[in-house]
């Protein structure tokens, strides 16, 4: 944990003059999602306070607000914890993902479509691959599919799906073979992208429908093992 506030003494800057809980969530959150505070990990008000600077009622509220976004659990006596999901919660996400990401893929309209930053996210995973950091790789594959949504400009869109692309990062970082995890994804993520460029959005959509079923399953299958123990 020393080392953990440490690096997140870094972040004070980020807080600006007006120090607030909302830039205080935001700051967890990018760091939980990093892998920086790890699923079950306790959170310290002390420490995590004096880190960034900011009073205990505002550290309170930041962790009220993760809270609700299911980033955080509190538990009484014990405090507040990084959440661990269990497989209902990993089969959950997949269904909102399914439900949306298909869905902003379906109501894209006419192209041509805006694409250079899902590109970006594509030729990012295929750098950390080449780079053999697949932890990285693993966070490129959320930027696709950030951006996949963010082609629908909403902003509500935009708002619930970060919350659910960061409790996913939940489940992954329990995975201890992101290579295996996320190696998969860097062709597919391509396909749909070649799909999208050639103006095919019911291909993409099926592409892109066909690739969380399977992602689901293989998800679901070792967070399994590692959380319940299952052979």
């Amino acid at each position: 944990m020393t080392e953990q506030l440490t690096g997140l003494a870094d972040d004070r800057a980020l807080l600006g003059r007006t120090s607030t809980a909302e830039r205080v969530s935001d700051i967890l959150r990018s760091r939980i999602a990093d892998g920086y505070f790890p699923p079950g990990t306790r959170l310290s008000e002390d420490g995590i306070g004096g880190a960034l600077g900011v009073s205990r009622n505002t550290l309170r509220e930041a962790f009220r607000l993760l809270t609700h976004e299911r980033l955080l659990v509190h538990e009484l006596n014990r405090g507040v914890f990084v959440r661990v999901l269990t497989v209902e919660d990993v089969e959950d996400i997949y269904r909102t993902r399914v439900l949306v990401e298909c869905a902003v893929v379906r109501g894209l309209g006419e192209p041509p479509y805006a694409l250079d930053a899902l590109a970006a996210a594509v030729t990012e995973g295929q750098s950390a691959a080449a780079g053999d950091d697949w932890k990285a790789v693993g966070t490129a594959n959320i930027h696709f599919h950030r951006e996949l949504v963010a082609l629908a400009r909403s902003e509500r869109t935009d708002e619930l799906m970060r919350s659910v692309f960061a409790e996913l990062r939940l489940a992954f970082h329990v995975v201890d073979d992101p290579h295996a995890l996320h190696e998969p994804y860097l062709a597919r993520n391509q396909e749909i992208l070649q799909a999208l460029r050639t103006g095919d959005r019911h291909g993409a959509e099926h592409l892109l429908e066909t690739y969380l079923t399977d992602s689901l399953e293989r998800v679901v299958d070792v967070y399994r093992r590692r959380v319940d123990g299952a052979p």
